[in-house]
């Protein structure tokens, strides 16, 4: 067994412009790698329109929006097969579906931690959720309509959306801090979750501005998925994977030196 990395690695400070060359690094990714990264964009699809279909027939679809604000929060997590996707263009190898569906540090320790850090964000998420809505409304909108219009027509439930919508982003940017450098870096046997996370939160900080600028381009992008009928996710998910892949390479300088060792 290789020893575990216990010193934080550097991180390279970048320009407000660098989310979108990372962007047209993943689309160009995408573009070498196209049929592997639709398959697994498609299963990835298939997945989400399963639990969109299943909470239809339990007279549940209000909590569609619930979900979409899941797949935002653990999305990192299921990217990893094109985090190593991203690996194998690097080292000039054409990766094959088998060699992306199957990623052996998906299966570690280390990333189950970060899965529960991340469900504790989303617990504390939907229970936010709830006590604004409980705050703006003495009724219980039972249809995913029927929240919508009151959402959109009411005053009560516009400032609702405001809140939630403040509430909610800066929610999900505390999740975006933990999760988009350290789920790419746990590729690495070699590095452990609290190096990971605290990697992550370090490049932040280091780079608020361009890295709200990514999380902004990463919300849009899932978004024009998700409105498709989950549809687009097939394109505009590996894409943000590969895109993200190329963020972590470039931020984190040693990144490439403890791969290289890694594989």
């Amino acid at each position: 067994m290789e020893p575990t990395t216990t010193h934080l690695p550097a991180v390279n400070t970048v320009g407000l412009t660098a989310p979108f060359g990372w962007l047209a690094g993943g689309w160009a990714d995408f573009r070498k790698a196209l049929w592997p990264c639709l398959v697994y964009g498609a299963i990835l699809v298939a997945l989400s329109l399963s639990l969109a279909m299943a909470l239809y027939f339990a007279g549940a679809l209000r909590w569609l929006f619930a979900l979409a604000a899941a797949f935002m929060l653990v999305a990192p997590m299921f990217a990893m097969g094109l985090y190593k996707t991203g690996r194998m263009l690097e080292q000039g190898e054409r990766p094959r579906v088998g060699d992306i569906l199957l990623v052996r540090s998906a299966f570690r320790q280390d990333l189950m931690y970060l899965g529960l850090a991340l469900f504790l964000v989303y617990s504390f998420w939907v229970e936010a959720s709830q006590i604004i809505y409980g705050l703006s409304t003495y009724r219980v909108h039972k249809t995913l309509s029927e929240l919508l219009t009151f959402m959109f027509t009411q005053p009560d439930g516009q400032n609702m959306a405001m809140v939630g919508k403040a509430v909610g982003g800066v929610i999900a940017f505390l999740a975006f801090s933990l999760v988009v450098v350290s789920a790419p870096m746990l590729l690495n046997e070699k590095t452990n979750v609290f190096i990971a996370t605290i990697t992550s939160v370090r490049k932040i900080a280091q780079n608020f501005l361009p890295m709200l600028v990514w999380a902004m381009l990463i919300v849009a992008l899932t978004a024009l998925g998700i409105t498709t009928g989950f549809l687009g996710l097939i394109v505009t998910f590996p894409v943000i994977g590969l895109a993200s892949w190329r963020a972590y390479r470039e931020l984190v300088p040693s990144s490439r030196g403890d791969m290289e060792q890694a594989v």
